[in-house]
This record gives C-alpha cells, structure tokens and sequence, in this order.
C-alpha cells in the first residue's frame, strides 16, 4: 500500500519546485556576492535575504550551503521513491513499453533524470540569468530561513571543521584580497583597466589585452617597466589593510625584484662580462 496517486503527485511537484528553488538560490546567492550592496537591495525582500546572507560575519552564506545540502537530500528521499515504478509480477508493463525499458524505470534512473533536468538545471539556466528576481522573492527569504535552521541544529557542523583544515593547508585568501571588495571595483569602473597586465587577479590577463612582450625592448626599457612594477607594488602594499593583502604584494615585489636579477645578468652577459653561477 502506498499513498494515494493524487498525494503522490502533489508531493512530487511540490518538492520539485522546493528543490528547484534550493538549487537556483545557490546559483543567484554567488552571482549576488560580488555585487555592491545598493545594487543587491532592489526591495524589501532583497534587504532581508542579504541581512541573513552576509551578515554575521559572513557566515550566512556557507551556512545556508550546508542547510540547503539537507534540504535537498531530504526532498529526494521523497522524489526518488515517489518516482521508482515497481509492478507485480502479473502486472503488465507501464504504457505497454519492453521489459527493457520497464527495468530501466524501476532502477530509480528515471526519476534521476527527471529530477536533474526539471528540479536542477532548468532553475539554475534561470537563476543563472536572473539572480536579482530570485533574490527577491519572499519564497527565497522562507526557504533560506528554514536551510539556516537546519545549519544550526549542528547534524553537519563536521563540515566546517574540514573546510578550515583545507582552508590552512591550502591557504586560501579571499577574493577581496585580490580583486577587491564590489564598492572597489564599482570605484575603478567595474574592472582593471585593459592594459593594467600582471595585475593581481590570479595571474590571469585581461582577455581583451596582449599579453606583454618584453622581449623587443632594450634593457634600460625593460628596467624602468620592472621598477615602475615594483613602485606601484610598494604604494598598493602601504595601502593594504590585512595581512593577506601585505603577504600577496610582497611576494609579487619578490617575482619583480627576480625578473631585475636576471636581466641584470642577461645585460652583463651581453657586453661580455662574466656572471657568477
């Protein structure tokens, strides 16, 4: 006995939809974080999202990650065996399909497929491109609420301990530390400018810009572009306000003070003079 075909169909769309909501939150909530703050409270509704979001330290957002993973499992528990198909063996098959394809359907497969397509991708392609209209919606405030709550039963608190352990063996840094906060980038025209190469945004250049060519220059040329580097380093690490920020600079001035080395060496061997191993 199972419930009734009308409760199973309402509970199948209706979780769908809840994980669907899940599943394109996760994809607006990023999209939103590196925005400035008047832009992400285009209403009421925004305001509140965000006050839960990135208040707190910042803890909202890996909070509500971790909350969401329970919610979603939960809802497939019920997706997965409102969707399995099992017959008995004196019941013909669905719409009249092989016995292939009718032991496909009691695999749970289908149910997969269906869920990853209608419950996941289609709500994130839409998030995706509408992370404002999902920030605002009342349903996202509930939903968040209730992920949040999950979070802070603790049933996975185990996950913030192994984040921190991989965060100190991999030293991660903020994205701040990098690229700057949203208001600082809103400040310099949304984004580095074109021809701004080697600047620290993980070693990646403009993709509109070439990449730059020393090669052609002569060495004084090429030495007063290394110590140009290294004095814009210097004023940019005086500026920074954490220690993350100091370290990232410092260890770029050290790759400038290295390039100056060895040109200075590509110069002596050049005119002749013998450089020291």
């Amino acid at each position: 006995e199972g419930v009734p075909s009308a409760v199973a169909v309402i509970f199948f769309f209706g979780l769908m939809s809840v994980v669907g909501m899940l599943e394109g939150m996760q994809i607006a909530f990023f999209a939103v974080a590196k925005i400035t703050e008047a832009e992400r409270n285009a209403n009421p509704w925004a305001r509140w999202t965000c006050d839960l979001l990135f208040g707190n330290g910042g803890r909202g957002l890996p909070g509500f990650m971790i909350g969401r993973q329970l919610c979603v499992v939960s809802c497939f528990f019920v997706i997965a065996r409102v969707t399995t198909v099992d017959i008995e063996d004196d019941e013909s098959n669905v719409l009249g399909v092989g016995d292939g394809a009718q032991k496909f359907f009691e695999t749970g497969l289908l149910g997969a497929l269906i869920t990853t397509i209608v419950a996941s991708i289609a709500w994130q392609l839409v998030a995706g491109a509408f992370p404002l209209q999902f920030l605002g919606n009342p349903i996202t405030y509930g939903l968040l609420r209730i992920c949040l709550f999950l979070e802070a039963t603790g049933i996975c608190s185990g996950a913030w301990v192994l984040a921190g352990i991989h965060k100190s063996f991999a030293g991660f840094q903020k994205d701040e530390v990098y690229i700057g906060t949203a208001e600082e980038r809103a400040a310099r025209g949304h984004g580095d400018k074109a021809n701004d190469a080697g600047h620290l945004v993980g070693g990646a250049f403009p993709a509109n810009a070439d990449l730059p060519d020393y090669e052609d220059d002569d060495f004084d040329t090429r030495r007063k572009k290394i110590s140009t580097n290294i004095d814009d380093l210097n004023e940019q690490m005086a500026e920074a306000t954490t220690s993350g920020e100091k370290d990232a600079y410092e260890k770029a001035i050290k790759l400038e003070m290295n390039a100056l080395e060895k040109l200075n060496k590509a110069e002596a061997v050049a005119d002749g003079d013998k450089v020291e191993e």
